[in-house]
């Protein structure tokens, strides 16, 4: 946690005042680590410089609640959001962000320099004056068109003159992300940086793409939606059993009162994913799952099952799934954060998922997730929807 060190000053020292801006970040830093326990740090400061605070509500980054507890604004949500993305785009190649392409050609959002002969039904809005007039200026010839001009009349131009500007056709995409909340998601900063990149699509689609639709799904035990406030807040879920071996089997219809939520149970969050992409209009459609392991959780039914070691049945149940979601369409791409030698078995799963779904698996570390997800999202929202 940061910490606040004071001393008189005695006018010798430079003084530079702390930014309230800066303060935010670094707190949201361990808000992205840590999720809602962090927003202590806000009472700390409260404590500590009450004129800083006071500067973070002015801004509306940070406010109070019914219960006099401190929450971050939807602004400031919007400014993590931000600044994720931004860091994103920093490692990212430039010739990749913006708008995105398809391979078909025709009257879309984005003009190109690149340009044609005028065909007809090409809209006129796209018109590329300057090479229609050069080409009637050659037509005519040098000395025809000094006449006119001395003459005060216009250079005429015909249909074969007129050159528009090429476009793209910009497709509309439905992307679920599922988002690991297991317990293991806690080490080596890999749940922050995985809700970093989350966030920085969230913003990426509602500033770039507004015709498309996104939702992160958490998978732990269970698998849910996460609104953008819950995603920053939101933290792996500990680990509240530490038996060797476990095999328990849950009635739904009639559960305990204690459920360990550290589990892994991604044949859920598929599951939810192919619900909410049902519902959704788009031409493309795609699932990208982010995760530290593998499948230790499955549905039988009403009965949910928590297996460790991971079992090859809860694996193939969880295959099965993904094949699901291919039969409907979806694209699915898989992010196996891999940090060690131990996560052999994971890279093995996520090669299975993307055999049985024609999607993407890929394996790297924390740091290097962003830019990974990112050309996926691109890629996935460029394809054309195939149904199987």
């Amino acid at each position: 946690m940061p910490s606040f060190e004071y001393s008189k000053w005695d006018g010798s020292q430079p003084f530079s005042p702390q930014s309230a801006d800066k303060v935010f970040d670094q707190i949201s830093d361990y808000l992205l680590q840590y999720g809602d326990d962090a927003l202590q740090l806000f009472e700390e400061l409260e404590q500590q410089s009450p004129e800083l605070l006071d500067q973070l509500i002015q801004r509306g980054l940070v406010e109070k609640d019914a219960e006099g507890k401190f929450q971050v604004t939807p602004k400031g949500v919007r400014r993590v959001e931000s600044k994720a993305l931004e860091e994103l785009f920093d490692v990212t190649r430039k010739d990749r962000t913006g708008r995105h392409e398809t391979d078909q050609r025709g009257a879309g959002q984005m003009v190109h320099e690149e340009t044609k002969p005028y065909e007809f039904g090409d809209p006129v809005s796209h018109l590329n004056l300057q090479e229609t007039l050069r080409n009637a200026m050659s037509r005519e010839g040098q000395a025809a068109v000094r006449e006119r001009r001395e003459a005060g009349l216009g250079i005429p131009i015909s249909e074969d003159d007129l050159v528009i500007h090429e476009t793209e056709y910009q497709t509309n995409c439905a992307t679920v992300v599922l988002l690991d909340m297991s317990g293991s998601m806690t080490r080596y900063g890999k749940y922050g940086q995985a809700k970093k990149v989350a966030l920085a699509l969230s913003q990426l689609v509602r500033s770039r793409y507004p015709g498309d639709f996104i939702q992160v799904v958490g998978f732990y035990t269970y698998a849910s939606p996460l609104t953008e406030r819950e995603l920053f807040l939101s933290a792996p879920k500990p680990v509240s059993i530490y038996d060797s071996r476990v095999h328990l089997r849950i009635n739904l219809d009639q559960p305990p009162k204690f459920i360990p939520e550290h589990f892994t149970n991604i044949q859920a969050g598929l599951q939810f994913a192919r619900r909410i992409l049902r519902r959704q209009p788009a031409a493309n459609k795609q699932i990208i799952v982010i995760t530290d392991g593998e499948p230790t959780a499955h549905l039988e039914g009403r009965n949910l099952v928590l297996i460790y070691p991971p079992a090859e049945k809860t694996a193939r149940i969880t295959l099965g799934e993904a094949k699901a979601c291919a039969n409907d369409g979806l694209h699915v791409s898989s992010f196996a954060l891999v940090e060690d030698y131990f996560y052999l078995g994971l890279v093995n799963f996520v090669e299975q998922m993307a055999a049985v779904t024609g999607g993407i698996a890929a394996y790297c570390n924390a740091d290097d997730l962003g830019n990974m997800v990112i050309e996926s999202f691109n890629k996935g929202r460029k394809r054309r929807r195939v149904m199987r």
